[in-house]
C-alpha cells in the first residue's frame, strides 16, 4: 500500500508528518490521517477508540516506522505496542480504555483499617498483616499511608471515593524529563548553591534498584561525614550530596571510574538522582578536584573508619575487635618516573604506589593510607597506631593481625605497650613441636559452621635485636599436609591470652578476607585506576638505601667465596708439599715454595679486605635526589577521596547481600546474595512522589520468581529503615511490582 506513488498531499498547513507515505491532522472537530493523499482513517473529538485504532493499523501497515508514529500520535512507543496488541488480541473493542478507580467494593472499611494498623503496631510484616485481615499487601500499604493525611483532607481532595486504593492511578511510562533550565540559568551564574533533588511521577524507569543501596548508604558514614568535613561545594548545580550518591549509584552499575559515566544514560542516573541529567565526566572531575585540593580525604577516611568501627557488627559482633592491616601495590604504566616497588602479585619490581588498609573483623575495608615510598610493613603499622587508637578509643584492646611483612618482635612489644594485641605467622625456621602436644580445638563462627583442627598451644620467647633480650609470646602451632604425603607444623605468634586456640586460628586464617577484597575491588571497583594524571616531585631530600651498598655487599660476598675457594686449594697444595714421596721420610719446603703455595690466597685475602673496607665505607641511607633525580610521586589526595566512595559502595553491597542472607528466604544466598543484588541494583521500576511526605519505588520483576520474592523481602526491610533520600524530607518505601499489587504487570 505505501509503495505505490505520492498522491497530492493534504492542503493544510498543520498536518503532522508520518514517515514518507502519511500525515496527520487533528483539530477540534477530531482527527484525519491521510495515506499518500487520500483519507484513510478518520475520528470524532473524544472517540480515542478509533484514534487508537488508527495509530495501530498505521504501524501494522508500515506506513512509519512505529518511533515515527508513536510520536506523531503524542504517545510513546511502548503505550504504541500495547495498542497494537490489544487491538490484535481482542478487536477494536480491547481499545476502549478502562474504568480508573476501584473495579468494586472496598474491603478498607474502618474497622478493617483499624485492625491493620493494631497488627502493624505489634511488629507483625506488611505481608502477615494482610494475610491476616484479607486484603493485599499494597492495600496495607496505602492504609499505613494515609496515617499521615487527614481523612478530610482525603474527603475534600476525592470526595465519594473512601477507600485507599482509589488513589491508585497509571503512573506516565518515562515521561518529558523535568524543566530545570532556570536553575542551571542560576547555577551558571553562581546564584544558587545546588540543585534540591526533585521527582516526577514517572513508570518503567532504567536503574530504579539503585534506590535500594541508600539504607545501607546512610549506614557507611559517607554523605553525613563528607557534610561534616568539606562543609559543602562551591555554587554549582550538582552539589556535596549528588556527586557523591551518583558516584557511589556509578560503581554499584559497574562503572566506577569517571569515565564510566559516558557508558551510563544520564537521563536514566538523572532520574534516580531526582534532576534533569546526571553530570558529565567534566564536571565530576571538576568537582572531585574541588574536593581533593581541601587536603582533607584522609579526615573523611578516618571519620568514615571512626563512625564504621563504633558500630556493631553482624550479630552484634564488635566490628572492632579484630584488625587486619596488609599492603597493596598499586602498579603504574605511564611514563612519569615512578619508584619502583616489589609487587608479590606480578613477581617482580614495577613502578607503583603503595597503600596500607585496615580491615574490620569480617574483612571490610574501613580505612586506607598512603605508605610512604619503599616503606615497610612494620614501619607502616607504628605509623598506624595512633590513628587506630583514636578512631577506636582508649579503653578496648583490638587484635591487629597482618602478615610475615610485619615481623618485628620490637613491633610487637611496642604493640602491647600501647593496648594492641599481635596476631601473625611465626618467620624464619623454628623446631617443631612436640607431637604429644597437639589436641583437638575447634571454633564455631557467626554463621554457626563449626570448625575443627589439631593444635598445640605453647609460649615461645623471641629475641628483640641482637642485645639478648626476648618477647614472650602465645604460639599456636598446626599440623598440615604436605604435597608430598608428609606433615608440616605452622606456627601463629600472638599475644592474646583469653581468646580459644580455635578462634585464634580461624581469626588468621579469616585475613584472606581483606586478600579477597583487593581482588574483588579490582575486578569490580577499579581499585588499581588511578583516577588523577597529576604528579609531583618526590622529596630530594628523603632518606632512602643506597644501592650502592648492596652492590658492595654482592662483592663482598663474592670476594669471600673467592677466598675460601682459595683457602681450600691453598690448604690442599700444603698437604701435599707437606706429605713426603713413597720410600721418603723427610721434605724440605723453603720458604720460595711457601710463598708460590699462598701467593693466590694472600691475594684473595687482600681483595676481601678491600671489598670489606669500601662496603663499610659506603653509607647504608643517603638523600633521593642524589640517586634518582627527578623521581616523582603520583597524586594523592584523588585516590583517597575515590577510595572513600569505592568502599562505602562496597560495604553498601555487602549490606545488602548480608540482608539477603540473613532476612529472606532466598535458598542460595549464602552462595548468589552479592550477584543477586548486582541484578536488582541495575534493575527497572517507577518513582511515585504523590505521597507527600514519602517516596515510593516500585521495582520490576527479576527474571526469576525465587529472586522477584527475595528482592521483595529484601524491599519490606529496607521500608522499615525510614530512610530519608539525600537532600529531600522524603521517606523511602520499597515496593516490588506482582499481579496483586500491579494491574498491568
Amino acid at each position: 500500500m505505501t509503495a505505490q506513488l505520492p498522491l497530492p498531499a493534504p492542503m493544510d498547513a498543520g498536518a503532522v508528518l508520518i514517515g514518507a507515505a502519511a500525515s496527520l491532522v487533528e483539530d477540534k472537530d477530531g482527527g484525519r490521517v491521510f495515506v499518500h493523499g487520500e483519507l484513510s482513517y478518520g475520528w470524532d473529538a473524544g472517540d480515542s477508540v478509533s484514534r487508537r485504532f488508527a495509530a495501530a493499523k498505521l504501524a501494522d501497515i508500515k506506513a512509519g516506522s512505529v518511533a515515527e508514529v508513536a510520536a506523531a500520535f503524542g504517545v510513546d512507543p511502548g503505550t504504541l505496542w500495547r495498542w497494537r496488541q490489544d487491538l490484535s488480541a481482542a478487536g477494536v473493542l480491547g481499545l476502549a480504555p478502562e474504568k480508573s478507580g476501584p473495579k468494586g467494593p472496598s474491603r478498607l472499611t474502618e474497622a478493617v483499617m483499624s485492625q491493620i494498623r493494631s497488627l502493624r503496631a505489634t511488629g507483625l510484616s506488611l505481608r502477615a498483616v494482610g494475610t491476616a485481615v484479607g486484603v493485599s499487601e499494597f492495600s496495607v500499604r496505602r492504609t499505613l499511608a494515609m496515617e499521615t493525611t487527614a481523612p478530610e483532607e482525603l474527603a475534600a481532595a476525592d470526595p465519594g471515593q473512601p477507600e485507599a486504593e482509589a488513589l491508585v492511578e497509571e503512573l506516565p511510562v518515562l515521561p518529558a524529563r523535568a524543566d530545570r533550565s532556570e536553575e542551571r540559568a542560576g547555577a551558571r551564574s553562581g546564584l544558587i548553591g545546588c540543585a534540591a533533588p526533585v521527582f516526577a511521577p514517572a513508570a518503567r524507569v532504567p536503574l530504579a534498584g539503585l534506590f535500594l543501596a541508600l539504607p545501607a548508604l546512610e549506614d557507611t558514614g559517607l554523605l553525613e561525614c563528607a557534610k561534616e568535613t568539606f562543609g559543602a561545594l562551591p555554587n554549582g548545580f550538582y552539589g556535596l550530596e549528588t556527586i557523591l550518591t551518583g558516584a557511589v549509584f556509578q560503581a554499584l552499575a559497574g562503572e566506577p571510574r569517571a569515565e564510566g559515566i559516558t557508558r551510563i544514560d544520564p537521563a536514566a542516573l538523572g532520574r534516580v538522582l531526582g534532576l534533569d541529567r546526571a553530570p558529565e565526566v567534566k564536571t565530576l572531575r571538576r568537582k572531585t578536584a574541588a574536593l581533593a585540593t581541601t587536603g582533607k580525604a584522609g579526615e573523611l577516611l578516618t571519620a568514615m573508619a571512626a563512625r564504621h568501627l563504633n558500630g556493631s557488627g553482624e550479630d552484634g559482633g564488635d566490628l572492632a575487635a579484630v584488625l587486619y592491616v596488609d599492603g597493596h601495590v598499586r602498579a603504574y604504566q605511564g611514563t612519569r618516573k615512578i619508584g619502583k616497588v616489589h609487587s608479590t602479585r606480578l613477581k617482580f619490581p614495577v613502578p607503583a604506589t603503595e597503600e596500607t588498609w585496615v580491615a574490620d573483623a569480617a574483612g571490610a575495608p574501613v580505612l586506607v593510607v598512603m605508605a610512604e615510598p619503599g616503606a615497610a610493613l612494620t614501619g607502616e603499622l607504628r605509623r598506624l597506631l595512633p590513628g587506630l587508637r583514636t578512631i577506636i578509643g582508649n579503653e578496648r584492646r583490638v587484635l591487629v593481625g597482618f602478615d610475615r611483612g610485619g615481623w618485628s618482635p620490637a613491633l610487637f612489644q611496642h604493640m602491647t605497650e600501647n593496648n594492641f594485641d599481635v596476631l601473625t605467622w611465626r618467620k624464619g625456621p623454628t623446631e617443631d613441636i612436640d607431637a604429644s602436644l597437639f589436641t583437638e580445638v575447634s571454633h564455631t563462627d557467626a554463621h554457626g559452621q563449626a570448625r575443627t583442627w589439631e593444635a598445640a598451644d605453647t609460649e615461645v620467647e623471641v629475641p628483640i635485636g641482637t642485645t639478648g633480650e626476648v618477647f614472650a609470646m602465645r604460639q599456636i602451632s598446626r599440623r598440615v599436609n604436605t604435597p608430598g604425603g608428609g606433615m608440616r607444623q605452622i606456627h601463629i605468634l600472638t599475644t592474646n591470652t583469653a581468646m580459644g586456640a580455635g578462634e585464634i586460628i580461624y581469626r588468621m586464617a579469616a585475613r584472606w578476607r581483606q586478600e579477597n577484597y583487593f581482588r574483588y575491588a579490582r575486578i569490580r571497583f577499579a581499585l588499581d585506576s588511578h583516577d588523577a594524571y597529576t604528579s609531583i616531585d618526590d622529596d630530594p631530600e628523603r632518606s632512602v638505601p643506597n644501592p650502592a651498598k648492596r652492590k658492595s655487599y654482592q662483592q663482598v660476598l663474592a670476594a669471600k667465596t673467592r677466598y675460601e675457594k682459595t683457602l681450600a686449594d691453598t690448604d690442599a697444595a700444603m698437604l701435599a708439599a707437606r706429605t713426603p714421596p713413597p720410600g721418603t721420610s723427610t721434605v724440605l719446603i723453603t720458604k720460595t715454595m711457601h710463598n708460590k703455595i699462598t701467593a693466590d690466597l694472600l691475594t684473595a685475602e687482600t681483595a676481601l679486605e678491600a671489598a670489606q673496607a669500601a662496603h663499610r665505607d659506603l653509607p647504608a641511607r643517603v638523600p633521593l635526589g642524589e640517586i634518582a633525580a627527578g623521581q616523582q610521586v603520583l597524586e594523592t589526595e584523588t585516590k583517597l577521596l575515590t577510595h572513600a566512595i569505592r568502599m562505602a559502595a562496597f560495604n553498601t553491597a555487602t549490606a545488602l547481600a548480608r540482608e539477603v542472607r540473613t532476612n529472606t528466604g532466598y535458598a542460595r544466598g549464602e552462595d548468589e546474595a552479592h550477584a543477586l543484588i548486582r541484578q536488582a541494583l541495575t534493575g527497572s521500576g517507577d518513582i511515585d512522589p504523590r505521597v507527600d511526605g514519602y517516596l515510593t519505588i516500585r521495582l520490576d520483576p527479576l527474571p526469576t520468581r525465587r529472586a522477584t520474592t527475595a528482592i521483595g523481602e529484601l524491599c519490606n526491610h529496607l521500608t522499615a529503615t525510614e530512610t530519608q533520600y539525600p537532600g529531600t524530607d522524603r521517606i523511602l518505601r520499597f515496593e516490588i511490582k506482582n499481579k496483586e499489587t500491579s494491574p498491568s504487570n
